[in-house]
């Protein structure tokens, strides 16, 4: 595969930054409708290709535990070559994600800098590069990767292009993560407010039959869930349970089946 040596094509600025915006107005429109991560990085990817000129493939690099992964990609290709960047522990996407840097460089670049990298690249038809950090919060970052077939190693104005792009996708991602945070602190919420809504009836039921205070009954409660070794609302529900049993098998009568 050969890599295409065309010049960088200039466009009026006025013509580029209509396209960044539009690339950032359909990004807007998918994380209106999606809530799935892994479909935000790949419509992230889909249209970063459409705000930064000459740029034909691109990748997003997220890191797990300091190891990355390409959490979304436009081909298997870049893909492939986002590993092989990974496995070396060398690339333009490691390099902008380590030093929260723009880094761009051309195919000869990459191969006088990262080796194994360039040299797969060069088999690939790549012929430059531009990744830009990408920073969620503080357990969240990685880059956004472009890959050209062209040999321009991208203009001075294209870093700041997806620079630009990039700061939009993070404040995206921020309130995409604000927003799963919040809804799970909604769902420990329901879950904390059901919990104490039966621990309350289990108190009711032992106070009614022991003629003893809430706060007396509670403590047989934190007493018997350390004795049994299970969490209070368990104990609870348990309790509760129970004595539904017992009443619908009394209520039904000998011989007769629940």
């Amino acid at each position: 595969m050969t890599m295409e040596t065309s010049n960088h094509v200039d466009r009026p600025l006025p013509v580029v930054l209509d396209e960044v915006t539009t690339a950032l107005e359909r990004l807007s429109e998918a994380l209106s409708r999606e809530d799935d991560l892994r479909v935000l990085m790949h419509q992230v990817c889909e249209q970063v290709v459409h705000a930064v000129p000459g740029l034909d493939e691109a990748t997003v690099t997220l890191l797990d535990g300091g190891r990355p992964f390409t959490a979304a990609s436009t081909s298997g290709l870049v893909a492939r070559l986002d590993g092989v960047q990974y496995a070396a522990g060398a690339g333009p996407c490691l390099d902008a994600a380590a030093t929260n840097r723009a880094v761009r460089a051309t195919i000869h670049e990459a191969q006088d800098r990262w080796p194994a990298f360039g040299a797969e690249s060069r088999a690939a038809g790549m012929g430059s590069f531009l990744s830009t950090p990408l920073t969620v919060d503080n357990e969240n970052s990685g880059a956004i990767n472009g890959y050209s077939r062209q040999g321009h190693g991208f203009h001075e104005l294209d870093a700041p292009l997806l620079s630009l792009y990039t700061t939009a996708v993070e404040t995206a991602l921020r309130s995409h993560s604000m927003y799963l945070r919040a809804f799970k602190l909604a769902e420990q919420l329901r879950s904390a407010l059901r919990s104490r809504a039966v621990i309350d009836q289990a108190k009711g039921v032992l106070m009614a039959v022991h003629a003893i205070t809430a706060d007396e009954a509670f403590q047989l409660l934190v007493e018997r869930s350390q004795h049994e070794n299970v969490k209070l609302h368990v104990l609870a529900e348990r309790f509760i349970a129970d004595l539904i049993t017992q009443r619908a098998t009394a209520e039904a009568g000998p011989g007769e089946e629940v």
